[in-house]
């Protein structure tokens, strides 16, 4: 699963100034915040919070530094790989569009030069986000049409479904009190949705958003309460971060239960001291475990419902994320860790 990292769009292309001006509020409009602009545009400062980065003959000055780059030759492709390393970021079209360009720019580059690739349809920029697995840096939005934009930002801030298994609850057990995080998002969820939270980075349990009334306390539909600061929870990009790592403004996963997802910025997270358990369960074999607050407003989502912290018992299935392999900065990587 990958989520697009960064998103520009070109409102350099009209000749005309209030052409140009509509494209960028086009954009703003969207949710993009770094636009391509022509020498003296900076007055589009004015519009929004944007970075604006300046084209002089494809030479990119202003908030962001680097080179426009086309692509249509073999010598066109090795003049651009001999920038990477060199230019902070390059702009990349490859005329009939190629990824073997993209491919070869991005093992040229190995993280020293951001590449930006120019699409102007929603598949290019849906094959941007696989490119090597990895990926380009981002893309930048390339239409002359404004009300394309909004296609191709719906479809590059999706996000893939992932596959949940119902595994056996062995054990619920009181421990000590600990520093528990409520994730309050700007996005509300709705009862079989929450995080993906767990102690060991093979196993995350899918804890469900406060999205149900009780007698005593009125829904929360925008949080989870997520568990302990130590947890492993999911990010976009197939990450992990500890929960005592989030802030404000940082993107969670958002996963139901039929393993649909989409991404949410963070509000406000807290962390407090209470009560807490630590669930145990188990699947061929293997043990898995979570530490969670003891509140009944505290769930678990299941196939077909939810259950409470509070009443979930031995025997009893939960739905969790099963991964192979360890983390490192909450990345995958392919080495034997064992969490206990």
């Amino acid at each position: 699963m990958i989520f697009m990292k960064e998103i520009w769009m070109r409102a350099d292309v009209p000749d005309d100034v209030e052409k140009r001006k509509k494209m960028l509020i086009s954009g703003l409009e969207s949710g993009i915040n770094t636009f391509i602009v022509r020498p003296g545009d900076e007055i589009f400062s004015s519009l929004g919070k944007v970075r604006l980065v300046i084209n002089t003959d494809g030479v990119l000055s202003g908030d962001l530094k680097g080179r426009m780059v086309r692509i249509a030759s073999p010598k066109e492709q090795k003049d651009a790989m001999g920038l990477c390393g060199k230019e902070d970021t390059l702009v990349v079209s490859t005329g009939v569009w190629s990824i073997i360009p993209y491919e070869n720019l991005i093992a040229a580059s190995a993280g020293r030069t951001r590449i930006m690739a120019r699409v102007s349809s929603s598949g290019e920029a849906d094959l941007c986000r696989n490119i090597l697995e990895k990926g380009t840096d981002g893309i930048v939005i390339d239409v002359k049409n404004p009300e394309d934009v909004k296609d191709i930002i719906k479809n590059v801030k999706t996000t893939s479904d992932m596959g949940l298994t119902a595994i056996k609850v062995v054990s619920v057990k009181n421990i000590q009190t600990g520093d528990r995080v409520c994730v309050d998002t700007c996005s509300t969820m709705i009862p079989g949705e929450g995080m993906l939270v767990g102690s060991q980075s093979s196993c995350l349990f899918l804890v469900q958003s406060e999205s149900e009334e009780n007698g005593y306390v009125a829904a929360r539909p925008f949080r989870v309460n997520a568990g302990a600061v130590h947890a492993y929870v999911m990010v976009p990009d197939g990450k992990t971060r500890y929960l005592s790592e989030l802030h404000a403004g940082d993107d969670v996963l958002i996963i139901g239960r039929k393993g649909n997802t989409k991404v949410a910025s963070v509000g406000r997270c807290k962390a407090e001291v209470r009560p807490m358990l630590m669930v145990t369960a188990e699947h061929n074999g293997k043990e898995y475990t979570t530490v969670l607050q003891n509140a009944e407003t505290v769930k678990l989502v299941t196939a077909s419902g939810s259950v409470s912290v509070n009443e979930l018992k031995p025997g009893d299935e939960v739905l969790v994320r099963l991964m192979e392999g360890g983390r490192h900065f909450g990345m995958v990587v392919e080495e034997k860790v064992k969490e206990n």
